[in-house]
């Protein structure tokens, strides 16, 4: 009878292989929890958008004298992974996808390179009132993870309060990129004026628009030396009130 080294040594050491059992099962579930994860992973493919303004230009001519010559050029980068492009009346956009291990810079780098080949070409149009745009685009960074809604038997102005206290909160975090605030409108003040007397006293709206300029600002005052501290010196001029816009002085 054939006996198998491994599988008659187990049979002949249980409590031994129990143990061992144990603790492999231990030490797999402790490298499982100590490994780094994350609920929303990051995974974006390296992406490059050049966009080109010709105004004036149908689509097809859009498509003849600047798209295809830039994705010749652009089709010939290594890493590339997928190149599409979208021509419309006065403006060409290319969207140019590289494989995942091409770094966002290098990719970049590449793409300015080659655009700059196609428009030293001598077909390629010299009269672009700009130079196309070449830049990348994390679509992760426009995505919101989060969703965080505020509602109660509050003012307006209190929700808004509160909703900027914890958009500051979470800003604070290290890992967070961007916070906004959305649904809550700002203010507005419209301002009505009185079109005879301007002309009486000989004031234009230019006048009014840039007094109300002057007069809503802070202004930096430099530092001063106090106890041995500098301190930052600040003029502070922003409206506060509907008041403080009723007591301009125009001239």
């Amino acid at each position: 009878m054939r006996r198998f080294g491994i599988t008659d040594w187990a049979v002949r050491n249980r409590i031994t292989v129990g143990v061992l059992t144990v603790i492999i099962f231990v030490a797999g579930l402790a490298a499982y929890r100590a490994m780094p994860a994350e609920s929303f992973p990051e995974i974006a493919q390296p992406t490059i958008y050049v966009g080109t303004v010709y105004p004036g230009n149908s689509p097809v001519d859009i498509e003849r004298l600047i798209t295809r010559p830039l994705e010749k050029q652009i089709k010939s980068i290594s890493g590339v992974d997928e190149v599409s492009s979208t021509s419309i009346q006065g403006y060409s956009t290319i969207q140019v996808k590289f494989n995942f291990d091409v770094p966002v810079n290098e990719a970049l780098r590449k793409v300015k390179d080659k655009v700059d080949a196609a428009r030293s070409t001598p077909d390629f149009p010299k009269d672009l009132p700009a130079d196309p745009n070449i830049f990348d685009l994390n679509i992760g960074e426009l995505l919101p993870i989060m969703n965080i809604n505020l509602s109660g038997e509050y003012t307006s102005d209190q929700l808004k309060d509160y909703a900027e206290y914890l958009k500051e909160e979470i800003e604070d975090l290290s890992a967070i990129t961007s916070v906004d605030i959305r649904g809550i409108d700002d203010k507005e003040v419209r301002i009505m004026v009185d079109v005879q007397k301007m002309e009486s006293m000989n004031i234009s709206f230019r006048d009014i628009s840039g007094a109300i300029q002057n007069e809503n600002m802070s202004i930096s005052g430099g530092d001063l030396l106090v106890d041995g501290y500098r301190r930052n010196v600040r003029v502070l001029g922003e409206f506060e009130s509907l008041q403080d816009i009723e007591n301009i002085i125009v001239k």
